[in-house]
Order: structure tokens, then sequence, then C-alpha cells
């Protein structure tokens, strides 16, 4: 455990931080299943209101730093290509 003051300080805040993004990539997860499971059910006009919220949060997350830039745009590319073969 640190003796500093600051250094007691900075592992709360990594603590709480590292809480907070856990919540944020959770909360992103389940997005993600749901978008899925809509597309399954073929609900088009449902998935493409859900990928349009789930593209906004995941690159707040990205800003954030909860994900990166690259991974998000792939998790995005793959979910539009999926919503893109049930509209066709």
């Amino acid at each position: 455990m640190a003796n500093i003051k600051s250094a007691k300080k900075r592992i709360i805040q990594t603590i709480k931080r590292s809480e907070i993004n856990k919540n944020r990539r959770s909360q992103i997860r389940s997005g993600i299943k749901n978008l899925i499971s809509l597309i399954d059910l073929k609900k088009k006009e449902e998935s493409q209101k859900k990928i349009h919220n789930l593209e906004s949060d995941l690159f707040k997350a990205v800003s954030r730093g909860v994900y990166k830039k690259n991974t998000a745009s792939r998790i995005i590319s793959r979910l539009s290509q999926k919503l893109k073969k049930l509209s066709q």
C-alpha cells in the first residue's frame, strides 16, 4: 500500500475509473447482443435505430478511452454487414 497521500488518492481514482469503464464496456456489449438478436428476428427498422445509438455510444467510449478507435470501427463494420444482409 502506498504511503504518500497523492499515491493513495491515485489508487482510489484508478479503482473508481476502472469500475466506470467496466460498466460502460458491459453496457456496450449488452447493446451488441441486443442488436444481434434483433437482426436474427429480422426486425429491420428497430435494428437500424439500435445500430445508430450503438455507434454513438461506441465512439463516445472511444473518446473516453474505453475502446480503441479501430476496435470500435471494426465492431460497427461487422454489425453493419449483418444488417445489410438482412435488408437484401
